[in-house]
């Protein structure tokens, strides 16, 4: 399993547990969608945490399934996984704080960007490789981690942001050392988890209707774009690359 689940004293622990790196495959994404709805269902969760295991928060997609599959049903499948799992966040009744450490990006950005209050630690970095990879997407959750300008320039180039930099714009709410991150986290939910469910579940659905930008179809948008990159071939190019280990063909 990809995903743990555990469910203490009201709050949802939702931990990815993916070696090497949590890059999750077509079916752990669409666990961890499941995962995140079952938090959601359930009348004893006040709050959730979610977090991971290993090296880093996430890396996104699992790229070397996609290239081993023939066909486009690993394309399809991821993408449907990350909107799925990206929506089970947004749409989680109750607010999810996202424990974040080393690398966060590509599809990690979707699930930080729809959380609601984000807490990381001092090596923490954040970025979308996408444009590397042959693909677009989740420039809608980036948008509400950094500014507009700042969110291209990070598109174009895949350059990273670190976690101090978003700390400072105000998206990243508390800056810890690592070993108290996953405490800090928990302060944060224990926090809202003593006020009245009632109301809490209230204010996250006030909260999400009064949103200026509707990310689910905002993010349905971009991965348009990223099926229509695959057909013409440049994406493959530029995955096996990334696989291969040498320099891709950017002449296209």
């Amino acid at each position: 399993m990809a995903i743990r689940y555990e469910v203490r004293e009201g709050i949802a622990e939702v931990v990815l547990d993916a070696p090497p790196v949590n890059a999750l495959d077509v079916a752990g994404w669409f666990e961890l969608a499941d995962k995140m709805r079952a938090a959601s269902r359930d009348p004893q969760v006040r709050a959730v945490v979610l977090r991971a295991e290993g090296r880093g928060f996430n890396a996104g997609v699992d790229i070397k399934e996609m290239q081993n599959t023939t066909g486009h049903d690993a394309l399809v499948g991821a993408n449907k996984g990350c909107y799925e799992a990206f929506a089970a966040v947004y749409d989680c009744e109750v607010p999810v704080i996202a424990a974040v450490h080393g690398f966060c990006v590509g599809g990690g950005i979707g699930l930080v960007g729809n959380a609601d209050i984000i807490v990381a630690s001092h090596d923490a970095f954040f970025g979308l490789p996408e444009v590397d990879r042959g693909a677009l997407g989740a420039a809608t959750h980036l948008a509400r981690l950094v500014p507009q300008h700042r969110m291209r320039q990070m598109v174009y180039t895949s350059e990273n942001a670190p976690a101090s930099e978003l700390h400072a714009y105000g998206s990243v709410y508390k800056l810890v050392d690592r070993d108290k991150l996953v405490e800090t986290a928990f302060e944060v939910a224990r926090n809202i988890a003593a006020k009245s469910p009632t109301v809490i579940r209230a204010a996250k659905a006030s909260l999400n209707g009064i949103d200026p930008v509707d990310v689910k179809r905002s993010y349905r948008y971009e991965q348009g774009f990223t099926f229509e990159l695959n057909l013409t071939g440049v994406s493959d190019e530029l995955r096996d690359a990334f696989v291969e280990g040498r320099d891709a063909d950017t002449t296209k």
